[in-house]
């Protein structure tokens, strides 16, 4: 609550709280009760996807099954945005999508509280607030979409840095709907930090310190802030998880990020507790 209020953010009409419900049996998807003050204080509906890779959350039945056995229906109102389907955002100063594919219900909301947990992720390198909105928004046709660098080809096999640019591309889209901070801002819980994303059932046991909360209407400012203070950790915390990324190329996704103006990766870190 106090990271959200420092942010000085009222939302407005109808508010969606975007997050990943967790695959199961064994994920790290935020704690219910973590949230709840805060998904309450908005009067926040929780919203996700469809997954595009088989599990338990990528039929719409199914899914809003696992959101109530992991809590989430106890502290709102949930729903799956596109079990109705897609509807296309476009894309502007793209080099590899020129259109996006979100949940049939994406525009049904007017504000959005996009709540994150930044951890790592077996094809992007780290999964944060970027993931979220692109990722974490698109339809599972989106999610096929990004994940082929908008070839509409294999999901696991394309180019690498095609995929992280069309990530990159997809959360500007997003941005670009909601206002670019108007209408969206990003709350990224840095807890059980795995190299696994919690889209893995079953992910590795984190070898690091949980490191905090921040919070920004700048989604690749709130990402590359995260990304620095896993590196600056002390005495090998975090060195899984820095590898990871590397190994991904996974901060390429801020360099194109801001390149096409999704954001900056220039911030001031405010400490609240100071």
């Amino acid at each position: 609550m106090a990271v959200y209020e420092a942010l000085g953010w009222t939302p407005t009409g109808r508010v969606a709280v975007k997050l990943s419900t967790g695959e199961p049996p064994a994920s790290n998807y935020l704690d219910p009760q973590l949230i709840k003050d805060v998904v309450e204080a908005v009067g926040g509906t929780i919203v996700e996807c469809n997954t595009a890779y088989g599990g338990s959350r990528s039929e719409t039945a199914m899914h809003y099954q696992v959101a109530e056995d992991h809590g989430f229906t106890e502290i709102a109102d949930f729903q799956i945005l596109d079990e109705n389907g897609s509807m296309t955002l476009p894309v502007e100063g793209g080099s590899v999508l020129t259109e996006n594919y979100v949940g049939a219900a994406f525009a049904d909301y007017d504000s959005y509280l996009v709540l994150s947990h930044f951890k790592g992720h077996a094809m992007a390198g780290y999964g944060g607030a970027i993931k979220n909105i692109s990722i974490g928004l698109g339809s599972s046709e989106g999610k096929a979409w990004i994940h082929s660098g908008g070839t509409g080809g294999s999901m696991w096999g394309g180019d690498q840095d095609a995929f992280l640019e069309a990530m990159a591309e997809a959360g500007k889209s997003v941005s670009d709907y909601l206002g670019n901070g108007e209408r969206i801002v990003y709350i990224s819980v840095m807890n059980r930090l795995s190299v696994d994303c919690d889209c893995d059932g079953n992910p590795a046991e984190p070898d690091m310190h949980d490191i905090g909360i921040l919070a920004s209407t700048d989604p690749v400012a709130l990402d590359q802030a995260c990304i620095d203070l896993v590196y600056a950790q002390k005495d090998g915390d975090g060195a899984s998880l820095v590898r990871r990324i590397e190994s991904r190329n996974g901060l390429h996704t801020l360099e194109h990020a801001e390149e096409i103006g999704l954001g900056s990766r220039t911030y001031n870190l405010v400490n609240i507790d100071e």
